[in-house]
């Protein structure tokens, strides 16, 4: 293998399959009809935004809405069942990778669409970097299994040596033909999509994947999901392989940005007095790009937080040593230790604050005027983070060890609606 990993493997196994599109004359357009993944439309007015853009806009599918978690799983089957038959949506009559690019301004972002074997994590193909939640694999896994189809891609890295051979060579060669599908996303990216049916390009990119090792970037939710479902369907089916995009960072760098955390029942004024005698607290009246400029400059130095919610940006910084040692796993790689998420959850939200990782309490946020924003309309804390270096997730995640869950955000993510992968059809 190019990457050392925690056991012996076989590499990546990307095969074709027959995508699920939609129909252009069927609908509005195809812009209209993507979105998000499912956990980054979070706020109502988000979901409702996206089902107001068009009838059979993807959320339709991957955030259905209905009372009960049950009804909610068959009303996204019986709708992708009705938009088979409307011919909203249709496979492509042969099975395909598919190359995807997204662009906007200087990012440019060009990857493989494939349906991948799964593999577990202690095999050291696919590593996770963040833990997951049960109850959120319960409910994917219960769509997926209502559904019999992957709706949207996860987003998995790699890194070759960077000399435009392989999988990148067949990337580079495809996209100077015409695409299947073209459009720009409301965000301002412009999304292409190719299928590749070609047998040596498909060897080509099969024999280059086949020493590669993978890093979740965005999806672990999903890869738990697909692996709990293998484990229902133990013969070697469709249900052994999960939709993803593969991106080589060495060829096509993503950003990899921080996710924030709302508070929902704490104001800044009691987080701040909870703090007293543990971390510094400066108040910074400056706009928000300049009070990330101070968390940045203050991230380089140690662990530091941003606290907003009532007017002001608050910088918390140098942590009591003491303090650290009494609330911080000294069983983990110091660089897992020294992480601002692990301190975060450990010291500030366990310890400091008490306060439980469950939906009533904590929401994770993206967008960072957007989690300020709700902070100070709802009186809650909002506490932005400063993005993880790419280097230290990819190299925990070969240690085997998983980081605190929703440490970062990596991007751009595919948009979600421009290709599905229907088990039924494999």
């Amino acid at each position: 293998m190019n990457n050392e990993g925690p056991a012996a493997n076989d590499g990546l196994h990307l095969i074709p399959f027959r995508g699920l599109r939609y129909v252009p004359e069927r609908v509005g357009s195809l812009a209209a009809v993507t979105s998000p993944p499912y956990d980054v439309v979070v706020r109502p007015d988000g979901l409702l935004h996206l089902e107001s853009a068009d009838p059979h806009n993807i959320v339709r599918l991957i955030l259905p809405q209905a009372t009960t978690a049950q009804a909610r799983h068959k009303q996204a089957a019986e709708t992708l069942t009705r938009w088979l038959a409307d011919g909203i949506l249709a496979a492509d009559p042969e099975p395909a990778l598919y190359v995807y690019e997204q662009r906007r301004g200087d990012i440019l972002q060009r990857g493989v669409i494939g349906a991948l074997a799964l593999s577990e994590p202690s095999e050291g193909v696919v590593l996770p970097h963040e833990d997951v939640m049960p109850d959120i694999v319960a409910d994917r896994a219960a769509l997926m299994r209502t559904t019999a189809a992957n709706l949207e891609p996860l987003l998995l890295t790699y890194r070759s040596m960077g000399n435009g051979s392989g999988a990148t060579a067949v990337i580079e060669r495809t996209v100077l033909r015409p695409a299947l599908l073209a459009t720009t996303t409301e965000d301002g990216f412009s999304h292409r999509l190719w299928s590749v049916t070609d047998p040596a390009d498909l060897a080509e990119i099969h024999a280059d994947l086949s020493d590669r090792q993978a890093l979740i970037a965005d999806g672990h939710h999903r890869w738990a999901t697909y692996l709990r479902l293998r484990a229902e369907h133990p013969s070697n089916g469709p249900w052994n392989y999960g939709l993803v995009l593969l991106i080589d960072t060495a060829r096509y760098p993503l950003r990899v940005r921080a996710i924030h955390r709302l508070l929902h029942r704490l104001p800044v004024s009691e987080a701040l007095a909870a703090l007293t005698g543990s971390f510094r607290v400066q108040r910074l009246e400056v706009p928000l790009p300049e009070a990330l400029e101070a968390l940045a400059d203050a991230a380089a130095e140690g662990n530091a937080f941003l606290l907003a919610g009532d007017g002001a940006f608050h910088l918390v910084d140098r942590p009591d040593p003491e303090l650290l040692s009494r609330t911080v796993r000294a069983d983990r790689p110091e660089a897992w230790r020294t992480l601002d998420a692990t301190v975060l959850h450990s010291t500030l939200l366990d310890d400091i604050w008490r306060i439980p990782d469950t939906p009533d309490h904590i929401a994770y946020i993206h967008d960072t005027e957007a989690v300020v924003t709700q902070a100070e309309l709802r009186g809650g804390t909002a506490v932005l983070m400063h993005p993880v270096r790419e280097e230290v997730v990819r190299d925990l995640a070969r240690e085997g060890v998983t980081m605190p869950r929703k440490s970062t955000s990596f991007g751009p993510k595919p948009a979600t609606g421009l290709v599905l992968r229907s088990l039924a059809l494999d």
